[in-house]
Parts: C-alpha cells; structure tokens; sequence
C-alpha cells in the first residue's frame, strides 16, 4: 500500500490518500485540543495510544456485527481505513450526565439516564457542533430518514458491546461521540473511538480518565488513556 499526499488534517488526525481509490491512511498525532481547537498541546505517546486503543474497539465492535471503516494498522500512529463518503452528523449517547447535556439542562453530573439518550450534533467547527433534531438531519439532507434510522441503531449497538466491555474493565461509559459514512452503499462507523471522543470513569472512584482531564487542567491525561488500555488488554 503506496501512502500519497495529505488530505485532511484535522485537530489530532491527518488522512492521507493511498494508490488504492477505496482505501485511506489515518495518521494518529500528538495533538491535543479542547474547546474548538482554541487550547492545543503535544502530549507524549498519545497517537500511538489512540492509535492501538482505537485498533482494539473496532475490531471488538466488527466482531459484534458492527461494519466500520478500521482495516489494519500499519503501525505505532497509523492505520489503514476504508475511504467512507462522511455524513456531516455526529451521534452522541449518553448513559450518565456530563458535559454539555450538565450545561445545557442543569442537571447534576453523573446521574444515570435511563433509558441512555441518543442526540444529535451538526458536524460544523465554525458553529460549534450545533444540537440538531431528526427533522434538521432528514429535512437539510445530511442523511435520508434510512440512513439516520441505521446510525441510530448501530449507535445504541456499539453502547451496548462498549458498556460491558468497559464494565468488565471497572470502567463506566458515560457518554461517547460516533461519526457515520457510507462506503459502497452501506452505513460504517467512520472516524475514531478512543478517550479523546467518550468520557470514562473508574467504577468505584469516579475518576475520570479520558479528555476530561485536559480540558479540566487535572493532568496525568496519557497516564490515564494508558490505564484504561492496560484494563481492557490493548497491547501497547
């Protein structure tokens, strides 16, 4: 596999093309960015960490029935992908409150939700990931009523595998971010899942160890994604 020219760069991933038309390069940088890129930072290890932690979940949630866009790795920072057609939505499900949903509602963090909550985010860095509906999604046409009927789906699928995975672990899923495309017809998780795009805490402590820790300024951030990694069984 020939990796050709830069892509995409984005906050902490660059894409490159490749000499085969279906596939891509997704390089994992050191990069570390909060609150729309305005804090960025180099954190030792990170890529290769996101890079293998991400690896282990997709080929955990393809082994469940969940088609995505992970091929292999091709080393310490980079993997090859499928070359997915984006849908600009981001799906975020919720099992306990944090972040924005606290904002937003003024609710109290870390209570359980029950049911877990399925939203939806406009993919728009200039906007800030603005909160949509279902309706905006289908009437704008960032997906057809299928399409967004499949993420949903798959959406609450990968929380049910990751919830246990991490439970296993002595970890909770507090919430987690999950972008879709469509390769050759078919709806794939695209993207990444690592602690940079999901909120986990320690069962018994609550400690936080994902992204959290650096926008909140707690430190010890590589330490923490290290810890979960070594949890679940990633080889490092």
């Amino acid at each position: 596999m020939e990796k050709r020219e830069e892509l995409y760069r984005g906050k902490a991933k660059s894409v490159y093309k490749t000499d085969d038309a279906d596939r891509l390069v997704l390089l994992f940088r050191n990069d570390t960015s909060a609150f729309d890129g305005k804090r960025i930072e180099q954190l030792d290890r990170k890529g290769m960490v996101n890079n293998k932690f991400n690896a282990f979940i997709m080929q955990k949630l393809e082994a469940a029935g969940v088609p995505t866009q992970f091929d292999r790795l091709l080393g310490d920072n980079e993997c090859l992908v499928k070359k997915l057609d984006m849908i600009p939505v981001e799906c975020v499900v919720r099992n306990y409150a944090a972040g924005s949903l606290v904002k937003r509602l003024g609710v109290e963090e870390g209570k359980q939700l029950v049911p877990s909550t399925f939203e939806l985010f406009l993919k728009n860095d200039a906007m800030g990931d603005p909160f949509i509906n279902e309706s905006h999604v289908i009437a704008f046409g960032w997906a057809t009523a299928e399409q967004l009927a499949t993420m949903k789906q798959l959406s609450l699928k990968v929380n049910e595998v990751l919830s246990q995975l991490f439970d296993d672990a002595g970890l909770l899923l507090v919430d987690f971010k999950l972008e879709f495309g469509v390769f050759h017809g078919q709806i794939v998780l695209g993207d990444e899942f690592s602690p940079d795009g999901c909120r986990l805490w320690d069962k018994e402590t609550r400690k936080k160890m994902d992204k959290d820790r650096f926008r909140q300024g707690l430190g010890g951030v590589i330490e923490a994604y290290e810890e979960v990694a070594q949890r679940l069984g990633v080889s490092l």
